[in-house]
């Protein structure tokens, strides 16, 4: 007979495993299911953990948070190794390992590995090699087995010469060039890492613009540091039509017939959602062309006991965002009046070199929808923190509603922007105008204290619209603005 579970869980990431806690904190019983030797997903594992060690790593061996400073002009410490560059990003995953081992324990979770594959609507099989097949049913299940790289249609990655983020982290040396193929998130930030680190990286980007999905101010912010702090190439609007590999070097044909011979090569075109092998088709569970599984607002798949939650639902696919879909379906799964949605306000961390962040709306998205709206900016190079970092460049954005100055939206591009986004991400969850920041008082020196500075340039310019067109409502903080 198989062995019964309220809840059986499908992937152990960030999302299989927040889900699985918060079932169990209500006393349910929790299977959690595992293909990989290890816990944490492509989170922990390939994805969002080692691409920020990294970055700090290639920071530290750079110097380039110095390089701002006066006198000061550090480069790569000589006779950098592949194993001085990965060492920290091999501790720093270890330890997410045991702390999601004892955070399984605490909760009192049973786990298999293996691959689970549904043999009917109530029950998985799971098998593994060497060891006899397990049967386990539920009476709900929550899929969260996350996504993969999407191989590309023209070419082959042989994880050697022409890699993808996964099999990027398995490196044996630092290359000298580098060709970066997608102008997403993944293929920026791995493009700023290398960069720092002395290799000459080439972004080709099918799109007019690098992370369009972001204001065009700050997808131009990041072009300009690119390619002026960090000498890369960007080439717009050109697409990579074949990858022929010869001694080791790639030699890449693009759509404008040009051709450019690298060391490595980077593909990162997009995600496929990893809901293949699992036997939910046979049960009519529905899944897009790239694999990613429909869902409603309470994260059900079309088969009502079987949710699904993380990157394998694909947009957003942030960790963050992931778990607490998890928590969400769990909720709903047992009708728990705890965790009924998602927060509407999430903050958007991108770690490029400068890194970049964003919560609630832009200005793009309330131009759209007719929305009257203005903008406030405070440039890091009038804030002393700035001036002490040596971010000369970042500056933070706000977007307010320009009839009751409530606050809308946070932009931040520079030194420290996904951390200092979450003062702007409360602000917005809460209701508040820019008055707050008008009234508030940060630590001097701080980057926060750019967010005053943003709301009385705001303000400022709500005045001069005011002096211009007749008719705006009358400001209420026109007093304030002295600085």
């Amino acid at each position: 007979m198989p062995e019964q579970f309220d809840l059986v869980v499908i992937g152990a990431g960030p999302a299989g495993e927040k889900g699985a806690a918060q079932a169990a904190y209500f006393g349910k019983t929790v299977c959690l299911i595992e293909k990989a030797p290890k816990p944490g997903g492509a989170a922990v594992n390939t994805g969002t953990i080692p691409s920020k060690t990294l970055r700090e790593t290639s920071l530290y061996f750079s110097g380039l948070r110095q390089r701002g400073l006066y006198g000061i002009d550090l480069r790569v410490k000589p006779d950098i190794t592949i194993g001085d560059f990965m060492r920290r990003e091999r501790s720093v995953i270890e330890t997410e390992w045991q702390r999601i081992d004892e955070n399984i324990a605490k909760h009192g979770i049973t786990t298999i590995q293996g691959a689970a594959c549904f043999t009917d609507a109530a029950t998985v099989e799971v098998t593994r090699y060497g060891t006899p097949p397990r049967r386990v049913s539920g009476r709900a299940f929550l899929v969260a087995t996350g996504s993969s790289p999407q191989a590309p249609l023209t070419y082959t990655i042989d994880d050697e010469v022409v890699v993808d983020s996964d099999s990027l982290l398995t490196l044996q040396k630092i290359p000298t060039t580098m060709v970066v193929v997608g102008g997403g998130v993944i293929g920026c930030e791995y493009a700023c890492i290398f960069a720092a680190l002395g290799v000459r990286v080439t972004i080709i980007n099918s799109r007019s613009r690098l992370l369009d999905h972001m204001d065009t101010d700050v997808s131009d912010a990041l072009r300009q540091a690119m390619t002026a702090r960090l000498g890369i190439t960007v080439l717009a609007e050109a697409e990579v039509t074949d990858v022929e590999v010869e001694d080791g070097r790639a030699h890449l044909t693009l759509s404008d017939d040009r051709a450019i011979s690298t060391d490595l090569v980077l593909v990162c075109t997009g995600r496929m959602g990893n809901s293949g092998g699992l036997g939910l088709e046979t049960l009519g569970v529905q899944s897009d062309a790239r694999g990613f599984l429909r869902v409603d607002a309470q994260y059900r798949t079309t088969v009502p006991h079987i949710y699904a939650a993380g990157d394998v639902i694909g947009f957003p696919a942030l960790a963050s965002v992931s778990m607490e879909q998890a928590r969400v379906a769990v909720c709903h799964a047992f009708d728990l009046k705890y965790k009924r949605r998602v927060s509407d306000v999430m903050p958007y961390g991108v770690w490029t070199i400068p890194e970049i962040a964003t919560v609630g709306e832009s200005e793009e998205t309330l131009s759209s929808r007719g929305v009257p709206f203005e903008t406030g900016r405070a440039s890091f190079r009038q804030n002393a923190r700035g001036q002490i970092l040596g971010d000369t460049e970042g500056f933070l954005k706000l977007v307010f509603h320009r009839e009751d100055q409530r606050l809308l939206g946070v932009t931040i591009v520079g030194e420290g922007a996904c951390e200092i986004i979450h003062v702007g991400m409360t602000a917005i969850a809460f209701g508040a105008t820019i008055d707050y920041f008008i009234q508030a008082a940060f630590n001097y020196p701080s980057l926060h204290d750019t967010y005053k500075y943003a709301a009385y340039d705001g303000l400022q310019r709500m005045q001069r619209r005011h002096a211009r067109v007749p008719g705006l409502p009358t400001l209420r903080n026109v007093e304030t603005i002295s600085g």
